[in-house]
């Protein structure tokens, strides 16, 4: 079963559940109750058995072994090869789940939420190496950190460290009944946005478009903007369910969505959109390559650091989507556009071309908006049908 697909999904969490809350309004601790509901619903949406479930399960046991033996490791040596390695191997699951396909070959490397499963292994081997995780941790703490069924499939990604304060919290009632209504608040704002707004695009307006587009070019110019809606409120909706029921369960997952189609520009929206992707890929990927390239100066020019870093960043993100030519069409589009960028604020903040104001401001997100709309358009793929 897809998690959030259904009523009878919503249904079955909102029984599992209301022990939860009534735990919570009572000051009671919940988390090993919440440890048995996540047991019952990844066995839910893990149903059908086959390849998935059993890949699953081998996944989260190279994750514990590779992890707790890379703390053990870190608290007495260092070596660069050392952490190199076991992220790659951190990371290979990943990488067979994208080759598996072009190969022709069964996917048995693939299962739902192996994307965002492994974020979340990487960051902790990345925060050993970096010493902010230095103390063991036990079986019971990744596997509940790592299994955390509300934001298996797609995310948000959170930070072990910021699930681990939250999942350890004792919640005051007065505490945990804000948390709740928040929580509850977010589930009706996902229906509004995934089942009303998302699929009345997709159902009424892009489904129709053949009968509604007097041309090719009109058609394609409505479909771009149509299905970057459809994309928000579909991913937004999904999202709210996700920190809703996360919410209900005393963890305070990161926010997604930060209305995208208000950005200034186009480094704006990528602190507004998918944002704990963004970060995750900023803090280790395009801050980690920035600072290699000033320790071991490699590269002195500070805006040709910044631009191969946007470039790696990227189109790393395009692939991890998938290695079809559409992704990595995306990828490359949003690093052309990161880099020009880039350029442009260096220029103007020397020149000061660009005037300021409310009237430029709502100039520039109105193209901010053509922009990202269009870099959906690649993303869906209909350019190259």
């Amino acid at each position: 079963m897809t998690p959030y697909s259904s009523f009878l999904f919503f249904i079955i969490l909102g029984i599992l559940l209301l022990p939860t809350m009534i735990l919570g309004t009572m000051g009671k601790r919940f988390r090993y109750y919440n440890v048995f509901v996540s047991i019952v619903v990844l066995a839910i949406i893990f149903s059908e058995g086959g390849s998935g479930f059993f890949s699953l399960i081998a996944f989260t046991i190279l994750q514990l072994v590779l992890i707790k033996g890379y703390i053990t490791y870190r608290q007495t040596k260092n070596s660069s090869l050392v952490f190199y390695v076991i992220s790659l191997l951190s990371i290979l699951p990943l990488i067979l789940s994208k080759v598996l396909p072009i190969l022709a070959v069964d996917n048995w490397a693939s299962f739902l939420g192996i994307s965002y499963l492994t974020f979340r292994a990487v960051q902790i081997i990345i925060e050993t190496r970096d010493g902010l995780i230095k103390e063991q941790l036990s079986i019971f703490q990744l596997v509940n950190f790592m299994l955390f069924y509300p934001t298996i499939s797609s995310g948000p990604i959170d930070r072990f460290r910021r699930f681990q304060k939250d999942e350890e919290k004792r919640w005051a009632p007065e505490e945990y009944k804000e948390l709740l209504y928040k929580g509850i608040n977010k589930i009706f704002i996902g229906f509004l946005y995934k089942f009303i707004i998302g699929y009345s695009i997709n159902s009424y307006f892009i489904m129709n478009l053949d009968y509604i587009a007097d041309g090719k070019f009109s058609y394609h110019l409505l479909y771009m903007y149509s299905y970057s809606l459809y994309l928000f409120f579909d991913f937004a909706g999904y999202t709210a369910f996700a920190v809703g029921v996360s919410y209900i369960m005393g963890i305070r997952s990161p926010e997604n969505f930060n209305k995208p189609f208000l950005s200034r520009n186009i480094k704006d929206f990528w602190n507004r959109w998918h944002m704990s992707l963004s970060f995750w890929f900023r803090d280790y990927v395009f801050m980690r390559f920035v600072f290699l390239m000033k320790k071991k100066k490699w590269i002195k020019n500070k805006m040709l650091v910044s631009n191969l870093g946007y470039i790696l960043l990227f189109l790393l993100m395009g692939v991890w989507h998938g290695l079809a030519i559409q992704y990595i069409i995306y990828g490359a589009y949003h690093a052309l556009m990161m880099t020009g960028f880039n350029f442009f604020e260096t220029w103007n903040k020397k020149h000061k071309r660009w005037p300021t104001g409310r009237a430029m401001t709502i100039v520039s997100i109105v193209i901010t908006f053509h922009v990202v709309c269009f870099g959906f358009y690649l993303f869906s793929g209909k350019p190259f049908q």
